[in-house]
């Protein structure tokens, strides 16, 4: 199968039909998404289009990618620009093979197909006996669309997979950030081609950018013998390769084994397959990266008080994925904070700029930027094992040149004011459900998570109320007393409402109604910046200027004290 010719690709229609078509259908205006049967091989996919395009119709300027968003090429176009890059892309036969090793690896054992899903149990948990939900023997073979997407997916994660095994070029199960369009009716290509860069956006320090050639081992590892790393010195740093290697890195060494067989159905997709692939081989020492790598698709974070410390990609972490990380996703701080966003949300953002200043481009191509959404999705890995799939969509707003920097810092005070009011409610309800809190074992984040999953909504309320008053000539130097208000009665309100449906929930007999009592004065007190610790509260409070405990209260104070005089 070549991957550039076959219809291998299951794609969305605007009618809700789903057909199987080659990589050049993206460019039909009536396919609006991919089709995939799980969420990783979905957000791989997606990856491996936009690493296609970047490939194939590299931009050279903002122009010239603002040319091809205006007018997309056809299907026909897009087959000829992907043609010269065939012979990169088969994925059997005798020749240089998709992402797979050179060398037919005949000195390796056989292993099952599974191996090439993250989530699939390991030798040791088979062997210990511990995979208790995710069950071994669940695919036992894959037909080749599902193989060729599965390999992709691991190649581009890359977890951990211990010693020798290398882990991909982002790190172990990096987070992806993808810039789609608001409508939901949207294009393909205008999904994909909102995360393409330019030739100079793709170029890191100490590369060269070449025209990009099928045959260019350092573009494509699988064209050439395999770079072993079974010896120091043989890391991979960004300067030994092309620019455009990190859509096509290759850190783990594998053959699929192909099958021919009767009408087999695939345990993936259920498809009925006359191609199957039940094993591979796989063998340790691939591509061992190193260096300050950037991914043009993953934000990073670096210590700026450490300028010689390597970048880290972001992950997942317990605990999903929500408002509170949404300034390290969208707002580039390497100076202060450390966060560097994706190159291909910055240039998304300059496309934004150089849209406004030009207003020949039209109000369909201004509203298609500046009407846009971050999807942020990967896996949560606990070194070798996934510990869960996230994927969010948050909004993306329009600042003008110059005021980043005032939103970041809003938007800091909002969560920071979340995450302290988040660990009052989890002390409390801990406070209440036992005598000796001190003393309780286990993960209560659960406890917080409620708290950011139940105000979501609002923040992003709140964001884009801020947007509007950052649009002004003059914005304050605060956030606006109304606004400020209107978040922290939003925490307040849901921390209260979180704090009594966990501790005062279950039965009468187990509960200890003065504990619980108790434990809701001292959050009330927390929330309204008068207790120990809740200096946070306060300095919100006071810089907001308004009265925590809300109009209805003053006039209940009010009424209160005109009783008392009569």
């Amino acid at each position: 199968m070549n991957l550039l010719e076959d219809s291998w690709l299951p794609f969305l229609l605007r009618n809700g039909k789903v057909e199987y078509r080659p990589p050049s259908a993206l460019a039909d205006p009536d396919v609006i998404n991919l089709a995939l049967p799980r969420a990783d091989f979905q957000g791989a996919a997606y990856q491996f289009l936009i690493g296609l395009l970047q490939t194939a119709l590299p931009p050279k300027t903002h122009d010239d990618w603002l040319d091809w968003l205006m007018e997309p090429p056809s299907v026909a176009a897009l087959d000829k620009a992907f043609a010269p890059f065939s012979s990169a892309f088969e994925l059997d036969g005798d020749g240089p093979r998709f992402m797979q090793d050179l060398d037919p690896l005949d000195d390796v054992k056989n292993a099952t197909v599974s191996g090439l899903l993250i989530d699939a149990p390991g030798a040791n948990g088979i062997k210990n006996n511990t995979d208790f939900f995710v069950k071994r023997g669940r695919v036992e073979g894959m037909c080749d669309t599902c193989a060729a997407i599965a390999l992709y997916t691991m190649q581009i994660n890359g977890p951990a997979g211990g010693a020798g095994i290398r882990v991909g070029l982002r790190g172990g199960g990096p987070l992806t950030t993808l810039v789609m369009p608001e409508s939901s009716d949207a294009s393909l290509w205008e999904r994909l081609w909102l995360n393409v860069v330019t030739q100079q956006e793709a170029t890191q320090k100490g590369q060269q950018w070449t025209t990009p050639d099928p045959e260019e081992p350092s573009l494509f590892f699988w064209m050439a013998n395999t770079r072993v790393s079974d010896k120091k010195g043989t890391e991979v740093l960004p300067e030994d390769t092309h620019p455009l290697h990190a859509y096509w890195s290759m850190p783990r060494r594998f053959r699929l084994l192909f099958e021919e067989a009767d009408e087999c159905p695939c345990d993936i997709c259920g498809r009925k397959n006359q191609r199957v692939v039940r094993e591979l081989r796989a063998k340790k020492q691939g591509a061992n990266y190193d260096g300050p790598w950037l991914h043009p698709l993953t934000p990073y974070r670096r210590d700026p008080n450490k300028p010689n410390e390597l970048p880290l990609s972001s992950k997942g972490q317990p605990g999903g994925l929500g408002y509170r990380h949404w300034s390290g996703f969208v707002l580039n701080d390497e100076e202060s904070s450390g966060a560097i966003a994706a190159a291909a949300l910055k240039s998304y953002i300059d496309k934004q700029k150089l849209v406004t200043q030009e207003r020949a481009h039209g109000e369909d191509i201004q509203a298609l930027l500046r009407q846009a959404r971050l999807w942020v999705f990967g896996y949560d890995m606990d070194n070798m094992k996934p510990r869960g799939w996230y994927s969010i969509e948050m909004p993306l707003v329009e600042i003008p040149q110059g005021q980043q920097e005032k939103l970041r810092a809003w938007v800091q005070q909002l969560t920071e004011l979340s995450r302290n009011i988040a660990w009052m409610v989890r002390t409390q309800v801990k406070n209440a459900w036992f005598s000796r809190p001190s003393d309780a074992k286990g993960d209560m984040s659960a406890i917080d998570n409620q708290l950011y999953d139940a105000t979501e909504p609002e923040f992003f309320k709140v964001l884009l109320a801020l947007q509007q008053v950052l649009q002004q000539d003059l914005p304050p130097p605060h956030i606006p007393p109304d606004i400020a208000e209107r978040w922290y009665f939003a925490l307040k309100r849901e921390a209260m409402r979180v704090f009594e449906d966990l501790a005062l929930s279950g039965s009468q007999e187990s509960m200890d109604l003065e504990r619980a009592t108790a434990a809701r004065r001292q959050l009330h007190s927390f929330l309204g910046g008068k207790s120990k610790g809740s200096k946070v509260v306060s300095n919100f409070i006071q810089q907001g200027d308004f009265d925590p405990y809300g109009k209805a209260k003053r006039n209940a104070a009010s009424a209160a004290t005109t009783t008392g005089d009569a």
